[in-house]
């Protein structure tokens, strides 16, 4: 059906930055067929009327990277090293999880994920991606899937390393059932894990079968000093210096974290127009500070991703976005670094040009998906409103979202998550996060003494 979103706000995210007073936003056919000012007798029968006086209307947030593989392990890694954090905690658990589990959990996270505002999200790689796509499609949300890559390294749970051909047949069976799925809110994209994790004939097949597909890669590159040392000693470069000299780097290669770059990496990220990911609070958990404002000066499309909820514990791109207008001013002592209309545009457009679907959604312009969100300003925590694009990035929160739109559907209405029993599903993560831990071997240390009184 038609909708007309009237009265609104909108922030356009489009090519001027236009944001649109008092203005109507009409949805036919799950895209954007007109911004204005609308008179009733210009809309199609049956069409249905929602005002939003006083509201604003904002382009769906890109979550560029998140596992939803890793949703009922929060909490599980909190204040630990990186080995025990990898090792000892997430491996395990998530080595661990059933087909059903992978669906609880992406659902979990996807209502999360809609209640920040998001309406598209870019899987960081898990090990059932059908399990992911079925959740995907009853929450009505847009996503790109993968699948955790790696045919080498050492530590890992048994079964995850696989045969160079194994690893690249399995995506593909995935990629032919699931890419356009969903008509077409469904992408499949490659995976590399890390250079620890990937020789460079698998680098080399899946760029390959990746571009003749006309789909993107993910990797987690530069994430510690120690992956480039290892890649110096295996590879002699760095991963971004090995990755150029493959010539592998390019658009469709979404680099993820980018923590550890030099200057001259930063350039071949803008020379092979690669983009990049930021995972701010997951980076200051255990990873360093990654030069985002170079990388964005220097033109590269960067978007912003939560990671998963072990790293991050609260999957909210809300939060990732005050994050990441905050700490780098924090840590260049310079508050002009990443002002707020920058960061605004890493969480939609240009997260949105990361995963090369800007063509389609990341602002909101006449002809493009009608993925969207309302936010309701009128809030003890958000007013007054002096400039409105600051406000979105350094005072909002998640619970002025209130509506969300993915290709014309509502999937979330007056905070209410649409096609989910909410309350049901909120039992169930209790129960089965528990059973997943205790078959993983997973056990935490007390931090205080719990003194049972029943």
């Amino acid at each position: 059906m038609s909708v007309l979103l009237r009265n609104a706000t909108i922030v356009s995210m489009n090519g001027r930055r236009e944001i649109f007073a008092d203005a109507d936003l009409l949805v036919e056919r799950g895209r954007i067929a007109a911004i204005g000012a609308l008179s009733d007798a210009e809309l199609p029968p049956g069409t249905e009327i929602v005002d939003l006086s006083g509201r604003i209307v904002l382009p769906g947030l890109v979550d560029a990277h998140v596992h939803t593989s890793q949703q009922l392990g929060r909490g599980i890694a909190d204040d630990v090293d990186l080995l025990t954090w990898l090792r000892d905690r997430i491996w395990p658990f998530e080595s661990h999880l059933t087909e059903d589990d992978q669906h609880l959990s992406t659902l979990a996270l996807g209502v999360e994920m809609i209640r920040s505002g998001v309406t598209t999200f870019s899987e960081a790689g898990g090990q059932h991606v059908d399990a992911m796509g079925r959740a995907v499609i009853q929450l009505g949300l847009r996503a790109a899937l993968c699948r955790s890559s790696m045919d080498t390294g050492e530590g890992l749970p048994a079964g995850w390393v696989q045969p160079t051909e194994t690893v690249l047949g399995r995506q593909i069976d995935e990629h032919d059932r699931w890419h356009g799925a969903a008509d077409g809110r469904i992408r499949h994209f490659f995976g590399l894990r890390t250079i620890f994790n990937c020789s460079d004939e698998l680098i080399l097949k899946t760029k390959e079968i990746a571009d003749s597909r006309g789909t993107s890669i993910q990797m987690h590159v530069a994430e510690v000093p120690a992956e480039n040392a290892y890649a110096q000693e295996t590879r002699g470069a760095s991963t971004i210096e090995h990755l150029a000299r493959l010539g592998v780097m390019g658009p469709n290669l979404m680099g993820i974290h980018c923590v550890w770059l030099t200057p001259r990496e930063v350039e071949l990220f803008a020379e092979h127009r690669m983009p990049a990911v930021h995972c701010p609070s997951s980076n200051m958990r255990i990873l360093g500070f990654a030069p985002i404002p170079d990388l964005v000066a220097a033109g590269v499309p960067v978007g912003i991703g939560t990671d998963s909820p072990p790293c991050c514990n609260r999957s909210d791109m809300i939060d990732e976005i005050y994050l990441a207008a905050l700490i780098h001013k924090g840590h260049r002592a310079d508050p002009l670094v990443l002002p707020a209309e920058r960061v605004l545009e890493m969480a939609t457009v240009s997260g949105a040009r990361a995963m090369r679907w800007d063509d389609e959604i990341g602002s909101l312009e006449v002809g493009k998906a009608a993925d969207l969100i309302v936010i309701d300003p009128r809030d003890i925590g958000v007013l007054p409103v002096h400039d409105l694009v600051s406000t979105l990035v350094y005072a909002m929160h998640s619970r002025a979202v209130t509506d969300s739109m993915v290709a014309g559907r509502w999937i979330m209405r007056g905070r209410r998550v649409l096609g989910i029993d909410e309350d049901a599903l909120l039992g169930e993560i209790a129960a089965r996060s528990a059973l997943i831990a205790k078959r993983a071997g997973i056990t935490l240390p007390e931090r205080s003494p719990v003194v049972r009184v029943r």
